[in-house]
């Protein structure tokens, strides 16, 4: 059955950001409550089911990390509190483009009412993101940036300031080491605009220092942690030269991970991540990490969800919104701020 396509018009004033994502913040805390399970992962399709009219597909760059789960998790917690029905449905894999493209297209010919997407690709997703527009589908992205203008090319876009958190992770580990130091940087792949503003926040941080050194700033871990795992692994001889490391995203830093406890460098070598899972906690507790950079993926899908619903009822849409960040250390980890941001349900 096709689902009826709404009319909208894009209505982009010059608002303050924090004021929205304070009363998005209101609404969380009145209660982080879900509508529906979420489903079985994978790129089969699950929805949150409520009396809703609006149908608003969500898609995940992958489904594979337990990031994503938090991203549905808030999707989730959104549906309920802005009265729609959300599909959640992605790659398996965060390296399948063609899965992705294939995705939003099915969305748009099935003429669904709105969609939220974080991009594998700032470029590969440019056209069928082109044509949900051209349909008067409004596209929020997420997580992610995508080339192009919004308030004409997407109504919204909604992430961490992931430059800033490249620059948060960089400017931890100079402090570890004193500001001095031979580092290695693992980042995850190419044309993903996310990591690349990540790994680019980091270099400019770590290049403030000039007695800190780059031994390795431009090998790809790959969109899994075994991936990420061998990549390190062949990265041994410069790893024992390192003082510090850092991996831009959850796979990368549990492959390097991995690896750092297979050449018996873990506690030896400061590390840095970006995001969290189990093991990753369990690596910060053991003394194998010495702090992560998380994002609030949950708070980030709401605030999508929120712009998408807003531009269906065309009311007022922010251009821009940073969905937060903060430091994750042992430290620290225990704090009801921090608490908040590892949630994944």
């Amino acid at each position: 059955m096709r689902v009826p396509v709404r009319r909208w018009r894009s209505h982009i004033p010059k608002m303050m950001v924090f004021a929205v994502a304070v009363m998005a913040a209101t609404a969380w805390m009145a209660g982080c409550r879900k509508s529906g399970s979420p489903g079985e992962t994978g790129v089969g399709a699950t929805t949150t089911t409520s009396p809703a009219t609006l149908n608003i597909a969500v898609i995940p760059k992958g489904t594979t990390h337990v990031y994503w789960r938090a991203v549905h998790a808030g999707a989730d917690t959104a549906a309920h509190d802005f009265n729609v029905n959300i599909v959640w449905k992605g790659p398996v894999l965060e390296n399948d483009r063609a899965q992705q493209i294939a995705i939003v297209e099915q969305f748009v010919s099935e003429g669904i009412d709105g969609i939220v997407v974080a991009p594998l690709d700032n470029v590969a997703l440019k056209r069928p993101i082109d044509d949900a527009m051209a349909k008067h589908i409004p596209v929020v992205i997420f997580d992610s940036s995508l080339q192009g203008d919004v308030g004409k090319d997407f109504v919204s876009f909604v992430a961490t300031d992931n430059k800033h958190g490249g620059e948060m992770a960089g400017d931890e580990l100079a402090r570890l080491l004193n500001n001095k130091g031979k580092i290695v940087l693992l980042r995850y792949g190419e044309g993903s605009a996310s990591t690349l503003d990540r790994e680019a926040g980091f270099l400019d941080a770590i290049a403030k220092h000039s007695d800190m050194q780059m031994l390795v700033q431009n090998r790809y871990a790959g969109p899994t942690s075994g991936d990420a795992q061998n990549t390190a692994l062949e990265m041994a001889d410069q790893l024992r030269q390192a003082d510090g490391v850092f991996a831009s995203n959850e796979s990368a830093a549990t492959g390097m991970l991995l690896a750092l406890r297979k050449l018996g460098l873990n506690g030896k070598v400061k590390f840095v991540g970006f995001d969290s899972s189990d093991k990753l906690i369990e690596g910060l507790n053991d003394g194998d990490i010495d702090a992560l950079v998380l994002q609030n993926p949950k708070m980030m899908a709401y605030l999508a969800i929120q712009q998408c619903v807003n531009a269906l009822h065309s009311q007022p849409v922010t251009a821009h919104i940073d969905s937060g960040a903060g430091l994750l250390t042992r430290e620290n980890m225990n704090t009801p701020e921090m608490q908040k941001l590892l949630e994944v349900k």
